[in-house]
């Protein structure tokens, strides 16, 4: 017997039932960006795979151990997007949207990294990216994340996420601060967890954002990145705060927070919650400026973060912020009965040009009546409009309401058009 086809291990199916919320969502979502006048941008899904080795660097979990990548029939290697910060750098590149010109774009859909699947963290994953190019000062960092702050405003989820912030310096700066850190961590090897060892040459600032408990505690006393920053990084920071100290947005300095990809200079930050155990990260990102030049173009200064989905559904759920409006039901359910023919179904189309937002379901494929109905009321909708004989004849529908204790009527379609579905209309 063959094997029952299943999904992807961490490839979710996103059933009906649980797509309202991912549209409610995502409306919203767009809607902020629009407001602040961020324009859309698609880019593949299969990318070159050096792309993402020089973008997000070679070192890191997601190039190591998390990639997706194949060689396809002309012996190219290529990756499914882990992230969609160096696939908008290559299209800007690519499509000349970065010389003299100031950018700011978004762009959304599935990413894919090669991790344990666990609730909030999945293999193919949904992300909104949002990147802008070509502008150098803390007003746009801040933007950014007054941008965040509105939109969990309207979700509702203003006091269930905090801000941590953090900057990184310049490339001097870090790089002083690398060898500080080097030389405290090899006086602590042996507290260290299996990959902060690893790290530790090639990459040690990650060991700063290691979740093990003894390399934490070995940390301790290690050298604070902010000691070692450059005059105009701190300024930098300095006037970031400052813009969102007066606009009310609170926010904790995290100086172990480094983010987990290479391209990150100066400004990071990341919206965390305590309502999703572990998987406490919804949305993060900061200042890349050295991104566009690393992948051959001109140097362009820019800033973006990304939020995942799944982690926001979650959330909403998690905090009961899910409005009940939002569902899969139809407003109404059409039925027929007896030789009627075609006209149950031209009446649904007239319905529907004259109430452009009705949810109209039509019983396709006959049955009784009350097979009909039945149908009509799992649907979820409030009314029934029933179509026979006698109702054909007249030009009339006869209305069964579903949800009330009201007597059915029988309407001309004007009457039926101006009063219960006068709403929709």
């Amino acid at each position: 017997m063959a094997k029952q086809l299943q999904a992807i291990r961490g490839m979710n199916d996103i059933l009906p039932d649980q797509t309202p919320v991912w549209g409610w969502l995502e409306n919203h979502v767009r809607h902020t960006l629009a407001q602040y006048g961020y324009r859309e941008m698609r880019v593949p899904i299969v990318e070159s795979t050096s792309l993402f080795a020089r973008g997000i660097g070679e070192n890191t979990d997601v190039v190591e151990k998390e990639m997706y990548t194949f060689e396809d029939r002309g012996g190219d290697s290529l990756t499914l997007r882990p992230e969609a910060t160096a696939c908008c750098v290559r299209a800007g590149i690519e499509h000349g949207l970065f010389h003299n010109q100031q950018q700011r774009i978004w762009t959304s859909g599935p990413m894919f990294r090669y991790e344990r699947p666990q609730k909030g963290r999945y293999r193919q994953f949904h992300q909104v990216s949002v990147e802008t190019f070509g502008m150098d000062g803390p007003d746009i960092d801040a933007e950014l994340i007054l941008m965040t702050w509105s939109l969990w405003k309207k979700l509702g989820l203003d006091k269930h996420v905090t801000l941590e912030l953090n900057t990184l310096g310049d490339l001097d700066s870090r790089q002083r601060y690398r060898e500080a850190l080097i030389a405290y961590l090899e006086q602590h090897v042996d507290a260290l967890d299996e990959d902060s060892k690893r790290r530790m040459y090639a990459n040690p600032l990650r060991v700063l954002d290691s979740k093990d408990k003894g390399t934490q505690a070995a940390l301790v006393d290690a050298p604070k990145l902010h000691d070692y920053l450059d005059d105009e990084s701190r300024a930098h920071f300095e006037t970031l705060c400052a813009i969102l100290d007066d606009a009310g947005v609170k926010y904790v300095i995290n100086q172990r927070l480094v983010r987990g990809l290479d391209y990150y200079n100066r400004t990071v930050f990341e919206w965390i919650t305590s309502a999703l155990g572990a998987q406490g990260t919804v949305c993060g990102g900061g200042r890349y400026d050295g991104l566009v030049e690393q992948l051959g173009g001109k140097p362009v200064k820019a800033c973006g973060f990304a939020m995942g989905m799944e982690r926001l559904v979650l959330l909403l759920e998690t905090c009961g912020l899910v409005p009940e409006e939002i569902s899969t039901t139809v407003d109404a359910a059409l039925v027929t009965f007896g030789d009627v023919g075609t006209y149950g179904m031209v009446l649904a189309e007239r319905l529907r040009e004259a109430c452009p937002s009705l949810r109209l379901q039509v019983s396709c494929g006959g049955g009784s009546v009350k097979s009909q109905m039945k149908k009509a009321d799992k649907s979820g909708a409030r009314i029934a409009l029933m179509v026979g004989e006698d109702e054909k004849r007249d030009g009339k529908v006869s209305v069964k309401f579903l949800r009330e204790e009201k007597p059915q009527v029988t309407l001309t379609l004007d009457e039926l058009i101006a009063t219960e579905l006068a709403a929709n209309c």
